[in-house]
């Protein structure tokens, strides 16, 4: 008996700590400032480490964010010598396929960190080197990043061939280099032409440096702008006429996008209705793929009300991510209801706004009778309070008790929390009888709604570990 009520704890710490590390990023949320989050954040990696290191290294595999997942890495280098040679060979790959995926600047960043706390030992040298190696295009990281390769090639004892050393090391002794975009780097000290053959973020302080006008800059830029580039630029382009920065919308990723639409004054969404529906509808398609349609009958509860409103630091990322969530679910189902806690039916016009009455939400969606219910929603219900985990509570003890309806009346009901709850560790429930997981972007919903079912404690500690090793296996290729 303590040994299965000691599974349950570890499933569910182990829970807990994946949704914290898909949700939290340690900055401010609507109910928190970044002290607390800084604070539960940090005080749930040391639990993790200490306790379920596998568990803790497995969450590379999963979908948390680059944020955490810089944590998880800097925690396992700094208490390297806690592991066993082989725990160490695996936990190796998984940090080296893990930096495969960050952006580079986290990496950077990352590495500046180690530098700081002396984490210096032969592993940690070898995994910088073998990322650096890996790099692409070194001459374009050295121009774009130049401080932090600098930072990773002293620290990882690495020395640099011909023109990378002088470029970081000495870069104005050289008369002209060899390597174009050094070159060009050169060049754009003093000659205005050359700025606009250099990646954006170099290119911008050289044309303040030259007073080169805002509109003029950004049209000659516009054709070395990244596809985020663009989309973060459009609106201050537009201002400046600078229609090269135009982006197309289609090729964005769902919840970028969402974000962008809804940093759109109302009058511009709704006067650009068609190109911003097709671009979100298009997006969707694409998360989608080949599930497109097998849902069956979805309704979806989707949280608009003022919390939505998220942080100065995180602004609108919760509306942003129900609003991509929705169009993803509309591609999923083959029938679709959604319904907005504010009660609006246009989506492409939601703005944060009122209370939370999610118990009424979910009684209207229980009534279209879904295969499917999935609630988007920071799980402050307040309207009235704790109605949502009334409704839930009695359709699964009384309507539904041990999922035992059969399967054309059962209904699968999800909660997926976009924000952190920094007194609770994790992120806040609607109700003990219906899974929970922490979503950060939308693009990951059909893989947390799975997860979520470990939540409901019907699958165990041994069905989460075999998750997590399939998971893990598919990660570092060697799934099917």
């Amino acid at each position: 008996m303590s040994e299965t009520f000691a599974d349950l704890i570890a499933c569910e710490d182990a829970l807990m700590f994946v949704n914290a590390a898909i949700t939290s990023t340690g900055q401010r949320e609507f109910h928190h400032h970044p002290g607390e989050q800084h604070l539960s954040l940090e005080f749930l990696h040391t639990y993790m480490l200490e306790n379920y290191r596998e568990v803790y290294a497995a969450a590379l595999a999963l979908d948390v964010n680059d944020h955490n997942a810089a944590i998880i890495v800097r925690n396992l280098l700094v208490r390297a010598g806690d592991a066993g040679a082989e725990r160490r060979r695996l936990e190796g790959r998984l940090i080296a396929r893990r930096l495969e995926l960050m952006p580079r600047q986290r990496v950077y960043r990352l590495i500046r960190e180690l530098r700081r706390l002396k984490v210096n030992n032969r592993r940690t040298r070898a995994i910088i080197r073998d990322w650096l190696a890996g790099r692409a295009d070194p001459a374009f990281d050295a121009v774009k990043y130049r401080g932090g390769v600098k930072t990773a090639i002293r620290h990882a004892h690495v020395e640099p061939d011909g023109e990378l050393r002088d470029f970081l090391f000495a870069p104005h002794r050289v008369k002209a280099y060899e390597t174009p975009i050094f070159e060009r780097w050169r060049r754009a000290h003093y000659e205005k032409a050359a700025l606009y053959e250099l990646p954006y973020t170099v290119a911008e302080g050289f044309a303040a440096k030259h007073g080169v006008p805002r509109e003029v800059f950004l049209e000659r830029i516009a054709p070395r702008l990244t596809r985020l580039e663009r989309l973060r630029l459009q609106e201050s382009a537009r201002e400046a006429k600078a229609g090269a920065v135009a982006a197309d919308l289609t090729v964005m990723p769902l919840t970028r996008l969402a974000s962008y639409v809804l940093s759109l004054p109302l009058d511009d969404r709704a006067a650009r209705r068609a190109e911003l529906t097709e671009a979100l509808r298009t997006a969707a398609r694409r998360v989608a793929g080949a599930a497109r349609g097998s849902w069956g009958r979805v309704a979806a509860v989707l949280d608009d009300s003022h919390s939505s409103t998220g942080s100065g630091q995180k602004r609108r990322r919760p509306l942003a991510v129900a609003l991509a969530a929705h169009y993803l679910l509309e591609a999923l189902a083959k029938e679709y209801v959604p319904l907005w806690t504010s009660g609006r039916t246009d989506e492409l016009l939601v703005h944060p706004f009122g209370p939370t009455p999610l118990g009424e939400r979910i009684l209207d969606a229980l009534e279209a009778r879904p295969e499917r219910l999935v609630i988007i929603s920071d799980g402050w219900d307040n309207a009235p309070p704790g109605l949502a985990a009334d409704v839930l509570r009695i359709w699964r003890t009384r309507l539904d008790p041990g999922h035992r309806l059969a399967p054309g009346q059962r209904v699968l009901i999800a909660h997926l929390n976009p924000v952190y709850d920094a007194d609770d560790f994790d992120v806040r429930r609607l109700s003990p009888s219906v899974p929970t997981a922490g979503i950060r972007d939308a693009e990951d919903l059909p893989t947390l709604v799975e997860l979520a079912r470990f939540a409901e404690g019907r699958v165990g500690l041994a069905g989460l570990r075999a998750h997590l090793d399939d998971r893990t296996a598919r990660f570092l290729g060697e799934g099917a």
